[in-house]
């Protein structure tokens, strides 16, 4: 395997000129670089990667900080971003760092681990909340870093998101469409910024079709919450025909909410989720729910943040992909009224449906 001493010797060079011309310094002439470098690609020359992070003073390497607890990840939406950042730094020769910390004081301090013990040249950081002091941390530090989401931090920094507000209307105005009236948000925590913009989406688009936003309910992005939440706004008195859910989590629970009281989804209750998660096509039914371009966002996200760990500034760096609707089963025509019943409630209306 050819070396630099090898290389040196065949071009009658000294190892640090042949050293430098590869590292692309101005001070060896541009045909000495030419040269060298013509030689080391005919050799199948590459230089050792502990001794080039050494030689550029960085680490090649970026970091994502899960928010979870450690051993307890199970996030599906995560899984496919950590996908797309792999294989977009896998095509520069660059790692992906991946650890996790409870949210709050723990997750700062591994930050800090990482950043100030230079174990990474770049963060990337998702699940942005609306208050968000990493993000507070890491601009007051100066280092380089992209975001999935945005926040209501004024100064410039690098992001991409998926326009969750469009995408609520859009969703809201479908359900509206299908004759449904009371069209409940079972919503992530309000801290999250989706959250809030996915929110605003299904307000503006109920008050636009002259109804009332005021049932909602919130709490954290899983299935066994979808399950609860769902279940608390079906067991009311007058319960919702249709369940608009922040992601795809709480939708899975909200379904399995729906059956186990007797009722079909896309038939009695229609649901909409968001994130278009591989679950979504094998639920029963299959999930209709809005898709977010995960794997394209993170490719666009490593590309911004080279740039940055190369020097380029944030502002500018700020784009809003839009969302699309992904039409499947579990939503469609709002049931019709059903007569009085002594009894009352999902279980009643349903029996009252089947008599029909």
């Amino acid at each position: 395997m050819a070396s630099l001493k090898s290389l040196a010797a065949e071009l009658g060079l000294s190892i640090t000129t042949v050293s430098r011309a590869l590292a692309g310094y101005a001070d060896v002439a541009a045909g000495t670089r030419a040269r060298v470098k013509a030689a080391a690609d005919a050799a199948g020359y590459r230089p050792h990667p502990i001794a080039r992070r050494l030689q550029h003073g960085r680490s090649e390497a970026i970091g994502v900080v899960l928010p979870a607890e450690p051993g307890h990840f199970t996030d599906p939406f995560f899984t496919e971003l950590l996908v797309g950042l792999g294989e977009a730094l896998a095509k520069v020769d660059h790692d992906l760092v991946v650890t996790a910390a409870r949210p709050g004081a723990e997750e700062m301090k591994v930050y800090r681990r990482l950043i100030e013990g230079r174990r990474v040249d770049g963060i990337v950081l998702a699940r942005t909340r609306v208050k968000d002091e990493r993000i507070a941390y890491l601009l007051d530090r100066g280092f380089p870093f992209v975001t999935h989401g945005r926040t209501d931090e004024t100064r410039p920094y690098a992001h991409v998101d998926a326009d969750g507000e469009a995408a609520f209307i859009a969703a809201t105005r479908r359900l509206v469409g299908l004759g449904h009236r009371r069209i409940a948000l079972v919503n992530a925590p309000a801290a999250y910024s989706f959250a809030r913009h996915r929110e605003a989406g299904w307000g503006k688009a109920m008050r636009e079709a002259g109804l009332r936003a005021d049932t909602t309910i919130a709490g954290e992005a899983t299935e066994e919450t979808g399950f609860a939440l769902a279940g608390r706004l079906l067991d009311a008195r007058d319960p919702p025909t249709a369940l608009l859910c922040a992601t795809d989590r709480l939708a899975v629970g909200a379904l399995r909410a729906v059956t186990s009281r007797g009722l079909r989804p896309g038939r009695d209750v229609s649901l909409i989720g968001y994130d278009d998660l591989p679950i979504a096509t094998y639920t029963d039914p299959p999930l209709t729910t809005i898709a977010q371009p995960i794997r394209a966002m993170a490719v666009r996200l490593i590309e911004m943040l080279l740039a940055r760990i190369g020097g380029a500034p944030a502002a500018g760096m700020a784009e809003i992909w839009p969302a699309s609707i992904v039409a499947r089963a579990s939503d469609g025509p709002a049931p019709a009224p059903p007569q009085a019943s002594p009894q009352g409630g999902p279980h009643a209306q349903k029996e009252l449906r089947r008599s029909l």
